[in-house]
């Protein structure tokens, strides 16, 4: 599928960069003309799938995060966040409500959250060899009905 306009992002997996990351998805959707409310799922979105990135990807190291973001026909917006750290043993198993591998600090409702505020989610993932999250979201139109 053909991209009107996209951007890529690579940066450190420190938490300090998850909200540049929650900004920057932000600025890009700008130019379809979202809602707030749009535009606060999308950032709580980016903010989810780069904090497991962080959190559990690599865990006890700093690693590597690519985030890429395309303007799609029909004002859809495509992000996609991918890691080479750890990944997934059981992607159905982790994107159940509640599990997590992280720690009794973690809530396990990360993918849960993506799904909510998005109007897909894919997940691939290889033990290993990484994991990545691609998120979609069709931007409605000022004045389209809800």
């Amino acid at each position: 599928m053909n991209a009107e306009n996209y951007i890529k992002l690579e940066f450190p997996s420190k938490s300090c960069n998850e909200a540049y990351a929650r900004t920057a998805a932000a600025a890009f959707a700008a130019q379809l003309d979202p809602t707030l409310e749009e535009l606060g799922d999308i950032k709580t979105a980016v903010s989810e799938a780069v904090t497991n990135c962080i959190v559990h990807a690599y865990p006890d190291t700093v690693g590597r995060i690519r985030m890429r973001l395309r303007i799609l026909p029909e004002n859809r917006l495509e992000i996609a966040v991918q890691d080479w750290g750890r990944g997934i043993e059981n992607v159905d198993k982790a994107m159940e409500p509640l599990f997590t591998t992280g720690g009794e600090e973690r809530s396990g409702m990360g993918f849960t959250i993506m799904e909510s505020f998005m109007d897909r989610l894919r997940v691939r993932s290889k033990p290993g060899r990484g994991t990545t999250v691609t998120l979609l979201r069709r931007i409605r139109s000022r004045g389209e009905p809800g």
